[in-house]
């Protein structure tokens, strides 16, 4: 497990300014990422802010939080972490690498070729486990998990305007390669791809 640098729960940039300034970015420069940044950037997307109640960033129905975070990270595009796919442990607010190599090409290329995607420096993949919500609400779970992704997208796109950095999303990609891809478990599917650093 590599621990994250705690977040910070004070920013510079209003939540107004940030709805404001809010854009989907498809086009990025190669400067990387600080650790820092991208800490609070999963912080905001899924963290834990409650740590006595469990409670996430976001809302989530039944407090089941069927999400699962991932990370492709390109080589020198996070200063102090290698390159290779990433999963975000949300309780321990820490990062396990799960294979090594730089995969956004190959994200890209499952996204219907949309090769924009590989030039940001890390790529968030918002995958759910339906099951951890359809457990309790049946058929109606699968609504709620679509909810959540929602949410948790919102708050990558405004925390990366926060931080100075753009975000793009991408729902065109074929599901089983990019699970192959990001190595997830049978029960886990993609749902959303995020490519996030400092826009063009």
């Amino acid at each position: 497990m590599i621990p994250l640098p705690s977040p910070s729960t004070k920013g510079t940039v209003s939540l107004e300014e940030a709805v404001l300034r809010r854009r989907t970015v498809r086009s990025f420069r190669p400067t990387p990422l600080g650790l820092e940044q991208l800490s609070q950037l999963l912080w905001a997307t899924y963290g834990v802010i409650d740590p006595a109640q469990g409670r996430k960033a976001i809302p989530s129905a039944g407090a089941l939080y069927p999400l699962e975070i991932y990370l492709a990270v390109g080589a020198a595009a996070v200063e102090g972490l290698g390159e290779g796919i990433y999963r975000y442990w949300s309780e321990e607010h820490a990062l396990d690498l799960t294979a090594s190599g730089d995969r956004r090409r190959e994200l890209a290329e499952a996204s219907l070729w949309q090769m924009w995607m590989a030039e940001a420096p890390v790529t968030f993949a918002i995958c759910a486990e339906y099951r951890r919500t359809t457990v309790k609400y049946r058929e109606r779970g699968v609504r709620y998990v679509l909810m959540e992704v929602g949410h948790a997208a919102e708050h990558l796109f405004l925390q990366s305007v926060a931080l100075g950095l753009g975000a793009g999303i991408v729902g065109a990609f074929y599901d089983e390669e990019v699970k192959e891809i990001l190595g997830l478990p049978q029960e886990q599917e993609p749902l959303l791809l995020m490519p996030v650093g400092y826009p063009r």
